[in-house]
């Protein structure tokens, strides 16, 4: 029996994006706390330069979380952001952040 699920997603900021980036999560819109399945979240800023932010998201199961990332929650929660990346592909500007997911199964607490 699973004890839960954990998604974490490694951000990485162009230096001049770092400001932009923090001020849309102390800013965020919460839509993800709408979800079912949802516990928590919590956002950490790397201590060294370069390292990248984790975004650590614990859910009841690996289908709430695939969930969240199919609903128009995820769309209200991250627009900001998405604009921002669009914006950069139009002007032919490299992406001001870059994201990989990784997932997991609680095995303790």
């Amino acid at each position: 029996m699973s004890k839960g699920f954990v998604a974490i997603n490694f951000i990485r900021c162009e230096p001049n994006y770092v400001s932009r980036f923090e001020e849309l999560f102390r800013t965020r819109a919460r839509a993800i706390e709408r979800m079912a399945g949802f516990r928590s979240m919590a956002v950490l800023k790397p201590k060294q330069s370069g390292e990248p932010y984790l975004v650590v998201s614990h859910w009841d199961s690996e289908e709430a979380f695939e969930a969240w990332t199919r609903s128009p929650e995820f769309l209200e929660g991250h627009r900001r952001g998405f604009d921002d990346m669009r914006k950069a592909k139009e002007s032919g500007q490299n992406p001001p952040m870059t994201s990989e997911f990784k997932t997991y199964e609680i095995l303790t607490d």
